[in-house]
């Protein structure tokens, strides 16, 4: 049904090829357009996107509920939940 296709990328003027395969993958996610861009272009676009690097995880000191060691979480702790250290958050899970 579907047969290997060659584009020009919008960015860099190359041909690229939008292969069988990805063809199909498209149709089944429902995707209605052909990529515009080679996978160079789309995988320096991503990282431009973002400044080009990972944002750096924001941690919160807190004490554990359970057995009061100090830690670290990835959010604000607030007065009305319980926080708990990895050791005793994996034991209740």
């Amino acid at each position: 049904m579907f047969q290997d296709k060659t584009l020009v990328c919008k960015d860099c003027g190359q041909d690229f090829v939008f292969t069988a395969g990805e063809q199909e993958f498209y149709a089944e996610k429902g995707f209605q357009n052909e990529p515009a861009r080679c996978k160079d272009c789309r995988t320096a676009r991503k990282a431009s996107s973002n400044g080009g690097a990972k944002r750096e995880r924001v941690m919160y000191d807190a004490v554990c509920a359970e057995c009061g060691k100090e830690t670290q979480v990835p959010f604000k702790p607030t007065n009305d939940r319980p926080v708990y250290c990895k050791e005793c958050f994996d034991a209740r899970r």
